[in-house]
């Protein structure tokens, strides 16, 4: 039986913590889907398309790494993509506090999904899309955090939002 995964997220924007978990998980699981979802309700910084763009470029020299933009319910999402795991990214009890009753509404919803929790590796356990932002918003240099091409947009865009 092949193991496909979904790890969902905003991605806004893709930080090296996703990265990591990405790139671990792409050695644990046949397939991974990286779920970037809409959210609107979040009002994320880039568009759906830039953030699966971004995403793609990333991912794009791991063969067993896809990623589709989705809007609407997860659990919904994972049955349409035949995935059997959901992963999420925990950085602290907070965090877990939270995932866990995610998981508990995603059973649910789809009882054929099953929730697998990763920590990111130390050195990113402290990254968020948010933290990254708001650095960036104030001149800070945000390369150890996020990927050069990610970099480069954040900029751009923050630069745009400015003007």
């Amino acid at each position: 039986m092949k193991i496909k995964a979904i790890y969902p997220g905003t991605f806004d924007p893709l930080t090296n913590g996703h990265i990591d978990i990405v790139q671990r998980a792409a050695r644990m699981f046949d397939q991974v889907i990286v779920g970037v979802a809409s959210n609107p309700s979040k009002q994320p910084l880039f568009s759906l398309e830039d953030r699966v763009a971004l995403a793609k470029q990333e991912f794009v020299d791991i063969k067993n790494v896809a990623v589709i933009g989705f809007s609407g319910l997860l659990a919904q999402f994972a049955h349409e993509q035949n995935a059997q795991v959901l992963l999420r990214g925990v950085r602290a009890v907070a965090d877990f506090e939270y995932e866990f009753q995610l998981a508990s509404m995603n059973r649910q919803l789809n009882p054929a999904l099953d929730s697998l929790f990763m920590t990111p590796s130390e050195k990113n356990t402290f990254i968020s899309s948010t933290l990254v932002k708001e650095v960036c918003r104030h001149g800070g240099d945000v390369s150890s955090f996020v990927p050069s091409h990610v970099e480069i947009a954040l900029k751009a865009r923050l630069l745009q939002a400015k003007n």
